[in-house]
């Protein structure tokens, strides 16, 4: 972070690190879901919880790409 606490990239946001964690802790937690839900609520519950951090990061470019013009 520079001095005046700006993140220098989505990367360094708190809110983008706990999103990752939230994405991996989900991840474990559905490994016990039963296997008939394996590609329907497992797959939903996955994929919407790394969707979190991947907007994040997508809003973070558009972001950089704005800065560079």
């Amino acid at each position: 972070m520079s001095s005046l606490g700006h993140a220098k990239s989505f990367r360094d946001l708190v809110v983008y690190k706990n999103a990752r964690k939230l994405a991996k802790t989900v991840f474990e937690l559905t490994k016990s879901f039963p296997k008939e839900e394996m590609y329907s609520l497992t797959d939903q519950v996955r994929r919407s919880s790394r969707s979190i951090g991947a907007q994040i990061a997508e809003a973070g470019l558009r972001e950089d790409i704005r800065n560079i013009s």
